[in-house]
């Protein structure tokens, strides 16, 4: 399970997050919504440590990882796709894929490659050409193949389908229905719920950095 239990993060004097608690559970995938500012990426990269905890858990099968660094997180198993996307344009797409698995030393990197693949044979078909050359919906792909090098169990994902078309979405949803079929924990961050509706067990919505209480419930999948 992930959970979040009163976390509070500050950008200087500002509270960005006031006291989220939120729970994902084990094979299950929620949807987090709110507007531009509400503190959906916040949560996202506080989860993956990249942005300080002043208080709060924040648990991964009830470890409290909040003094562990970003990559110590990663090794536990969780992937993160950034809104932004962040590859390294002169860098082929199969070597950005693989930067999670250099980065911590993956005995199975080649195996784990291989998944990746099987589950996005529209990667695999780009793996050689150069991050700069690709769409921005092809490069979102990529970077969810890169996040899956890590993400064994937990998958965090921002704005995935932002500014994708029609036939991108489509492709971007099946694969993330695979994943869903292997056993991953997943935590969406979308602005419009429409987009994941089909996706999650249930949406949480963010407001000015707090959880609103009536949360939506959309089907009855895994940890319902």
């Amino acid at each position: 399970m992930l959970e979040l239990q009163d976390v509070w993060v500050f950008i200087g004097a500002y509270g960005i997050l006031r006291g989220v608690t939120l729970a994902v559970p084990t094979g299950a995938a929620v949807g987090l919504v709110g507007r531009n500012g509400a503190g959906k990426t916040t949560t996202l990269r506080s989860i993956m440590g990249l942005l300080p905890v002043r208080s709060g858990q924040v648990r991964l099968d009830g470890r409290d990882v909040v003094r562990l660094r970003p990559y110590e997180r990663a090794r536990l198993g969780i992937g993160y796709m950034p809104e932004d996307r962040r590859l390294i344009g002169p860098l082929t797409v199969e070597e950005n894929i693989l930067l999670p698995a250099w980065a911590m030393g993956l005995p199975d990197a080649t195996k784990r490659l291989r998944w990746v693949y099987d589950l996005m044979p529209d990667v695999r078909a780009m793996a050689d050409r150069r991050a700069t050359w690709l769409s921005g919906g092809q490069q979102k792909m990529v970077a969810l193949a890169r996040a899956l090098m890590a993400g064994r169990r937990w998958l965090l994902l921002d704005e995935p389908f932002e500014g994708l078309a029609p036939e991108m979405a489509a492709r971007l949803a099946t694969v993330l229905a695979r994943v869903r079929e292997a056993g991953l924990t997943i935590l969406v961050a979308e602005s419009d719920p429409r987009g994941i509706a089909a996706l999650v067990d249930r949406v949480v919505t963010i407001e000015r950095g707090e959880i609103v209480p009536d949360g939506s419930a959309l089907s009855t999948g895994p940890g319902e």
